[in-house]
This record gives C-alpha cells, structure tokens and sequence, in this order.
C-alpha cells in the first residue's frame, strides 16, 4: 500500500486523461462547407444516456468511432463506400463491412482489401489511429454499402 492508502495496482491518470474523463461527451465540427449540416455536433441520446465514467476505453472509443463514419458517409457519393488506410507496413486499406470493441480496450474493425480478401483489424484503444478513405464501391453491388448507419442503428438498441 502507498502512503495516503492507495494501492499499488490502482490505476495513476495523467492530468490530461483525468480532465479528458471528467468532461461531459462534447462534439465540435466546424467545415468549409456553407452546407455543413447542423446537427454535425450533436450527440444521439445513445451515446449522452450512459455517462463516460461508466464505458470502458473500448466503448467509448467504438462509439465516437461510429459518428465519425457516420459523417464521413454522408459526404460520399452513390459511387463510392467508406474504407480505413494503415499508416505504416504495407497492410493497404480496409474497406469497412463491421466493426465492435471487447471490453476493456480493445476496437476492432472487419472488412475485406481492395482485391476481395478478407480483413480484421484489432486494435488496442491506446493505439487507435483510423484513416477513413472513400474506395469505389464494390462493383458486384448497384448500391453502396452504408456501415456508419447500421452502427448507429444498433447504438439505439
């Protein structure tokens, strides 16, 4: 035990990860364009109904994740469908088909390369950069694929 009666296991926050926990979920865009919409920061009751303090890293992380993709689909076009590029190595891109966390800290993406072939991304939170890209659609499909809705969907749930 140290002095003041914690224990040696007790988790230390760094200043800036104690300020960032306390605050209440905030959301703040501003874009170039005139049409950005005007809800672009507000938060879904999904996401303000449990308190941060309550989610763990991982699901905190997944549902902040899910407004991004959510936004960054709603600026493609009809010919085109969201997808993630790895800094560093040669991993490519990930073309987003679903994406989940396992409690405490771990986000994970599934999806398939640019040639078809399968793909999942695990991801510590501690680690998580995402570079959301626009791919061509898939060309076997009329429609594109929207996965920021269905995430947004089961938000609600």
């Amino acid at each position: 035990m140290r002095p003041g009666g914690e224990h040696m296991d007790d988790r230390i926050a760094t200043a800036a990860e104690a300020y960032e926990n306390a605050a209440m979920p905030q959301r703040r865009e501003v874009h170039t364009e005139e049409d950005t919409p005007e809800d672009a920061n507000e938060l879904p009751e999904a996401v303000r109904k449990t308190p941060v303090e309550e989610k763990s890293p991982a699901r905190w992380a997944y549902e902040r994740l899910i407004l991004y993709i959510k936004a960054f689909e709603e600026r493609l076009d009809s010919e085109e469908e969201v997808a993630m590029g790895f800094t560093g190595g040669d991993a490519g891109v990930l073309r987003i088909e679903g994406m989940g966390y396992f409690d405490p800290d771990v986000v994970t993406f599934y999806g398939s390369d640019p040639a078809g072939g399968r793909m999942q991304l695990i991801q510590h939170v501690t680690q998580l950069n995402v570079a959301l890209r626009a791919l061509p659609k898939a060309e076997k499909r009329a429609e594109p694929r929207r996965i920021g809705f269905r995430l947004v969907r089961d938000l609600d749930t």
